[in-house]
Formats: C-alpha cells, sequence, structure tokens
C-alpha cells in the first residue's frame, strides 16, 4: 500500500504520528515524514491514521 500526505493542506496536527508511529514522524526541524511504502500488516495503522487526520491529508493507495 503506498502512503501520501498532501502537504498542502497538512497542518502538522500530529494524530498522524500519534496514532501510527511506526509510519509517520517528524523531523528535527518539526516537518512531517512517512513511510511511502508500506506492507499489509501496516495498513490498519495507516487507515486508523487517516481517518484520524482533521484535514483528510493522509490519501492511501
Amino acid at each position: 500500500m503506498k502512503v501520501h500526505v498532501d502537504m498542502s493542506i497538512c497542518l502538522l496536527h500530529g494524530q498522524c504520528v500519534i496514532a501510527a508511529p511506526e509510519i509517520f514522524s517528524f523531523d528535527d526541524a518539526g516537518g512531517l515524514v512517512w513511510v511511502a511504502e508500506i506492507d499489509e500488516v501496516q495498513a490498519g495503522d495507516a487507515e486508523a491514521a487517516s481517518d484520524a487526520c482533521p484535514e483528510q491529508a493522509i490519501v492511501l493507495g
């Protein structure tokens, strides 16, 4: 599964980091980073992170 974050609408609330810390994190500069390709074991966590995003900026495919 592919993971993408639309950074044009992401406001860095960090709900994805809380929901799926193995997929999403903040770098030292405070920017959001994520794993672009995940396996099916991580799919549930990615979906939970997507659901938790206030801006719905996470795109899974």
